[in-house]
């Protein structure tokens, strides 16, 4: 991409960014419905993988869980744009509630730093923004598909304390090291690892290839493991941030890892991402 229209892509999203999340939000839920009319593959893997969970047994609620899925999946792409552009006040605003703040500061009492795990629902991107605000956190992430999207995504992750660590040799010394400094890490553990770094797990009853870095970090360094969800609020009224503690050894092998993933997709099964296909190996 050109300087010229990246930098007009930038004025764009800044722009964007200025609208209220309830505008963001029924942008949002037109864009999942075009994608899922356009893209036929999508549309049908986030019912396979939402049926073959075995959530929804009654065909109603099922179709209706699926219809509010699609919606849920556009508002997660363009309340992230909106995410990384608007101001840290503003955005900030709009975290209604924050429940768990108790168990950082226990973990961060102990000395020994803390794993927050952010799964693949609600707006993973406003939990690492609330927490930076008061505490250091490393993210680590892996590169886009797309190169030009890059520094966009640099631009919108490095906020506050938020340090940014890519999913290589390197970035996993630098969470290795935060964690050494008893300092906060976050990773998204639903995320499907490369082959070779990562081991096959039940996850809702089906096979997923699962990261055993969570597990391994854990299991090294003694720190503690937190659950993150960021629930979005009907409505664009904003977000409630929910932290749950996960016992000692409760992630010490990827099928205990799913179970804790499970757990966390179960308090609201509809703003999980069920067109990210988990059950497939990547080269």
């Amino acid at each position: 991409m050109s300087p010229f229209k990246f930098k007009l892509l930038r004025l764009l999203l800044a722009a964007f960014s200025l609208l209220p999340l309830p505008a963001v939000h029924g942008l949002g839920v037109l864009l999942g419905w075009l994608g899922a009319i356009l893209s036929f593959k999508h549309a049908r893997l986030t019912k396979i993988n939402l049926q073959a969970s075995g959530i929804y047994q009654d065909e109603i609620e099922f179709k209706r869980a699926v219809r509010q899925n699609i919606g849920e999946s556009g508002k997660a792409l363009l309340e992230t744009l909106a995410i990384w552009f608007r101001n840290d006040k503003r955005q900030l605003s709009l975290v209604r509630s924050f429940d768990g703040w108790n168990h950082i500061e226990a973990g961060l009492a102990r000395g020994k730093g803390i794993i927050f795990l952010t799964p693949h629902m609600g707006c993973f991107e406003i939990t690492s923004l609330y927490v930076a605000t008061r505490r250091p956190v490393t993210v680590l992430y892996r590169p886009p598909r797309h190169a030009w999207m890059l520094p966009l995504m640099n631009m919108g992750r490095k906020r506050g304390q938020i340090i940014l660590a890519q999913a290589n040799i390197h970035g996993v010394k630098q969470l290795f090291q935060a964690i050494k400094r008893g300092e906060a890490i976050g990773m998204l553990p639903d995320q499907a690892p490369l082959e070779g770094e990562g081991e096959w797990a039940p996850f809702f009853g089906r096979p997923a290839y699962t990261m055993t870095l969570v597990s391994k970090l854990a299991k090294k360094t003694g720190a503690q493991v937190l659950m993150v969800f960021g629930e979005r609020l009907s409505y664009g009224r904003g977000y409630d941030i929910h932290i749950r503690p996960i016992a000692d050894g409760g992630i010490n092998t990827p099928t205990l890892l799913n179970t804790e993933i499970e757990r966390t997709v179960m308090q609201c099964p509809t703003q999980y991402l069920w067109g990210y296909d988990r059950y497939k190996a990547r080269d």
